[in-house]
């Protein structure tokens, strides 16, 4: 039997980066890109290598071009890591395992490093395969917080649960990691919102923007973690664009909730460094008429737009700077 698993890119619409300090977001499952994972059983263990893993080089260049758009590691460490976690949570509940092996395969089109969980989707997709394989069944929430812990215990990666969240249960979700809620139960309050209530979406991304998330958000969680008043202040409020989101999306106030994706960016720029490439695509697309905010840490962005002239104009101005225009689909 050969198991087919597999989780799909993340946009966070508002709310970011606040999930990693007891804060709220509404998030996407956008089904354009994903990660992709064949399992089948195996005489031995075995990960198989992808190009992203491989350390042959035409050169010199060509390995500083990888390491560039893809980083230092390939997607097998955070596969071994995601089987990791697996194991532990099945010994921790006294889950026993099957004795067998398999041999997994991984691929993603999930662009590297700006903004849209290409990490973490291979992790999910993992993790699914496993359960499908090994016949166990983790509760959505708990598999989010499993995903989490990969990256975060195992990998030393700054990350928050806004991502594998919405991977895990897909579509449009308002997340509400309030304080009192994740110390008690370990995870937040996770409310679906019906995607068709959303309005005209576009989302823009550059790969000569690609970087580490993690290291981008260092920056926050060392003012937060100084308890700095102007920090902790600016993600209470963008935390609180993702309440006031969900009542728009709900009442279909598209003017208010294009404000709040915009008032997303604005007061990101309060708290951290914007690069002036990352600037270029937010207020390329602003000129346009559009809305933007970032989709993650930077290097894609998303926002609302109000018909197909206006659409056109963002395709064609984002692509003079080198950026690709798509329409997210959720469904």
């Amino acid at each position: 039997m050969i198991i087919d698993s597999r989780a799909y890119a993340r946009a966070g619409l508002l709310g970011n980066p606040s999930d990693g300090y007891f804060g709220k977001t509404i998030s996407l499952s956008i089904k354009n890109f994903g990660a992709h994972i064949l399992l089948y059983q195996s005489p031995e263990l075995v990960i198989e290598q992808q190009e992203a893993d491989a350390n042959s080089f035409r050169n010199i260049y060509h390995l500083k071009e990888t390491v560039g758009s893809i980083g230092y590691n390939g997607g097998i460490p955070i596969i071994k890591a995601a089987i990791k976690k697996f194991c532990d949570y099945c010994d921790e509940n006294s889950i026993r395992l099957a004795n067998k092996n398999f041999t997994i395969r991984y691929r993603s089109t999930i662009p590297r490093q700006v903004g849209l969980a290409g990490s973490s989707a291979i992790i999910i997709a993992t993790l699914k395969a496993l359960m499908q394989f090994y016949k166990v069944d983790i509760p959505l929430h708990l598999l989010a917080n499993i995903a989490l812990a990969a990256e975060a215990q195992e990998m030393g990666i700054n990350a928050g649960l806004q991502d594998r969240v919405i991977q895990c249960y897909e579509g449009c979700v308002h997340m509400d990691f309030n304080k009192a809620q994740m110390e008690k139960h370990g995870y937040g309050v996770y409310t679906p919102i019906d995607p068709t209530l959303l309005p005209k979406l576009y989302m823009a991304y550059k790969t000569n923007l690609s970087k580490v998330s993690g290291k981008v958000l260092n920056e926050i969680r060392a003012k937060y973690d100084k308890g700095d008043k102007h920090t902790i202040d600016t993600l209470t409020t963008i935390a609180n664009l993702a309440d006031e989101g969900a009542i728009a999306i709900k009442n279909k106030d598209y003017g208010l909730l294009g404000e709040l994706i915009n008032a997303n960016f604005d007061n990101r720029c309060k708290i951290m460094t914007i690069s002036e490439s990352n600037m270029q695509l937010i207020n390329t697309a602003r000129g346009c008429g559009a809305t933007a905010s970032f989709t993650g840490s930077g290097g894609a962005i998303i926002g609302t737009y109000q018909d197909e002239e206006m659409l056109k104009k963002l395709i064609y101005s984002l692509k003079k700077i080198n950026a690709r225009v798509i329409k997210p689909y959720m469904i």
